[in-house]
């Protein structure tokens, strides 16, 4: 049997990491992909075929996307789509520069990453394109604006296309993961440094008694519910190896609540419940 091959973007750490390690001894030839070339330096001493691709840069998805096809001989199975980030703020005070940038790296780079591998998918009749959303990506809560707008995003474009792609036989399938144990936090806390002036809102005290605090916690504090990052590889494996994978796979308490509450609550009391939290 040929061996399939998957190219993952985010595998730095957290879920693209984890996701990398468990397709790989699953026996899939996995192209790990990170942003920044220490960590593609660190992942090869690791032994993996380990690639440049950053979501904002359309010339390395696209001289990424070509590497991995050349050295399988012109295939590519299967992609999980994962790098992005987030970071609380009040829609209010959120730069418009600032949301282009996340937008670049959370939905615009996965749909150039998608436009590269349709047509090798296409031409070899068959791929699965697996996209990492969140439980944000179905209701969402305050502070969230940003990454929840891109996962928002997300959500729709993978909708159009499992409808579009289904005569290809490609399937485009949604990963929607709650509070997952990886850098997030850390790394949401540089870009909350660089984009909010929090001292000028209207806000100030929201920060202060909610956001501040949860930045600065010990970062080896766990969030309610929260669930390490091979929950999350679990679902990807039947999402890449069902014959025919759902179009959604939930991961955590929170997403759960969140997909079926969007569906049975009415709004107002849902906006309700959200406020709270």
């Amino acid at each position: 049997m040929t061996q399939k091959s998957i190219l993952i973007t985010g595998c730095s750490s957290g879920i693209g990491y984890d996701a990398a390690h468990r397709l790989r001894s699953r026996g899939w030839r996995v192209f790990a992909t990170c942003r920044k070339p220490a960590d593609v330096s660190r992942l090869r001493d690791e032994g993996f075929e380990c690639l440049r691709l950053d979501h904002t840069d359309a010339e390395s998805i696209a001289v990424a996307v070509a590497e991995a096809v050349d050295r399988t001989g012109g295939t590519l199975d299967a992609i999980f789509a994962n790098a992005g980030y987030g970071f609380p703020v009040a829609a209010e005070d959120l730069p418009l520069d600032a949301l282009r940038e996340i937008f670049e790296t959370n939905f615009f780079g996965v749909h150039e990453l998608c436009r590269c591998v349709i047509p090798i998918m296409r031409a070899q009749g068959h791929g699965r394109i697996v996209m990492c959303s969140s439980t944000l990506g179905l209701s969402t809560i305050k502070w969230r604006a940003p990454y929840a707008a891109t996962k928002f995003a997300m959500e729709g474009y993978a909708d159009t296309l499992r409808l579009e792609l289904a005569g290809d036989n490609i399937q485009a399938v949604l990963i929607e993961p709650g509070p997952i144990t990886s850098d997030f936090r850390k790394n949401s806390k540089a870009h909350f440094e660089r984009w909010v002036d929090w001292e000028a809102s209207a806000r100030r005290t929201g920060y202060e008694q909610k956001i501040i605090p949860r930045l600065n916690r010990n970062l080896e504090a766990k969030d309610p519910f929260e669930r390490p990052a091979s929950a999350v590889t679990a679902k990807l494996v039947k999402a890449l190896e069902a014959s025919r994978p759902r179009p959604r796979y939930l991961v955590t308490i929170p997403t759960y609540v969140a997909y079926w509450g969007r569906r049975l609550l009415p709004t107002r009391l849902a906006d309700w419940l959200l406020a709270k939290a």
